[in-house]
C-alpha cells in the first residue's frame, strides 16, 4: 500500500480532488476480460479508498475473481486535471456499514437528498463494502 506525494504539486492537486470529488469511475474486469466502468460515492482517507455496494452486483464478482482495478474522475472542461488511480479492490466486511460511517454520510447528504432515500436505506441496499489500497497514481494537467 502506498501514499499520494503531497509535497509535489501534481500530487497535492491530485489528494486534494480526491478528497473534495463527489464521484469516482471504477473500472473492474469482467469474466470476459472486458473492462467495466461505472460510477460510485467514495471515501478517500489518503491511502485508501471506502465505497459500497449492493451485494449482488457484478462489481463485487469481479473484484473478488480479479482484485486489480482503477479508478478515475472526470476531466475538467478542458480534458485536463486528469486523476486516475490504480490499486487492488476487496469486499470489506469488517468496514462500518454506509449509515454507519459518519464521513460518508457527511459528505452524500446531499445525495440522499437528492435521490430521495435516507441513509438508513443507503446502508441497507449499499450493504457490502469495498475498500481499494492505493498502489499508483497517473495525473494530467
Amino acid at each position: 500500500m502506498g501514499a499520494i506525494d503531497t509535497r509535489t504539486e501534481l500530487g497535492a492537486r491530485a489528494e486534494q480532488r480526491l478528497r473534495e470529488e463527489r464521484t469516482i469511475w471504477m473500472c473492474t474486469v469482467g469474466g470476459n476480460g472486458a473492462p467495466l466502468v461505472r460510477p460510485a460515492w467514495f471515501l478517500w482517507d489518503g491511502e485508501q479508498f471506502v465505497m459500497y455496494s449492493e451485494p449482488d452486483a457484478a462489481k463485487v464478482r469481479h473484484i473478488e475473481a480479479n482484485p486489480r482495478v482503477s479508478l478515475h474522475l472526470d476531466p475538467d472542461e478542458w480534458g485536463e486535471n486528469v486523476v486516475i488511480v490504480t490499486g487492488r479492490a476487496r469486499v470489506a466486511p469488517e468496514q462500518p456499514r454506509a449509515d454507519e460511517n459518519e464521513a460518508f454520510v457527511e459528505k452524500y447528504a446531499w445525495g440522499f437528498d437528492r435521490f430521495g432515500f435516507s441513509p438508513a436505506e443507503y446502508g441497507r441496499d449499499y450493504s457490502t463494502p469495498i475498500v481499494v489500497e492505493f498502489e499508483r497514481l497517473r495525473t494530467y494537467y
